[in-house]
């Protein structure tokens, strides 16, 4: 299903709803996280965490007019996998600010060096930020989304249980990990044959 206006639910609905099911909620975005290193989080997107996302927006800008809300819809709707990929939130998170400051400049380019390695298949390097460009000369953004594209191949090696490496071999940042076998089945169903 595709989000739209019609399958949003009003803001008073929501508010019911989020009360009941947020634990819910907050276990999907764990269950679909990958911490890489000690400072950085992707968060792989699906339907479930945009149509959150979106709620929570209307909610907290109070946006009930049919206007505001297709505009919500057309800021994160292109964040939902469309089958043949994987779309994540990267999060680079420094609590002290100095140290933020520091490794935000030393991470210029970050984003373009994050990279899945499907068992026995060539690496796929991340899209980052189609939206608008999120770094400038001084440092990179501490927020970034990307899009992992697959091969027919390397979809189906997913789907059948392949082994899947999330890494960053950025020269200041190099870092890789397995994805969890709960979380790699998951992801695996954000993909079609």
């Amino acid at each position: 299903m595709s989000i739209a206006i019609d399958n949003l639910m009003s803001l008073e609905a929501w508010s019911r709803h989020r009360k009941a099911h947020k634990p819910e909620y907050i276990a999907h975005r764990r269950l679909r996280s990958v911490l890489l290193g000690e400072h950085m989080t992707v968060q792989f997107e699906d339907e479930r965490t945009i149509r959150y996302q979106i709620q929570e927006m209307l909610r907290i800008e109070k946006i009930f007019e049919d206007e505001g809300i297709q505009s919500e819809i057309d800021a994160y709707a292109p964040l939902v996998p469309d089958g043949c990929n994987w779309k994540a939130t990267l999060l680079l998170e420094y609590p002290d600010v100095h140290e933020r400051r520091r490794e935000l400049a030393r991470l210029i380019g970050v984003e373009d060096r994050l990279f899945v390695e499907v068992e026995g298949l060539p690496r796929v390097y991340a899209i980052a930020d189609e939206d608008l460009d999120r770094e400038n000369d001084e440092k990179t953004s501490s927020v970034h989304f990307l899009r992992f594209e697959f091969t027919p191949a390397q979809s189906a090696a997913i789907r059948a249980g392949a082994a899947v490496k999330l890494g960053c071999d950025h020269t200041h940042y190099p870092a890789h990990r397995s994805i969890a076998a709960d979380t790699l089945a998951s992801l695996a169903g954000d993909l079609r044959g």
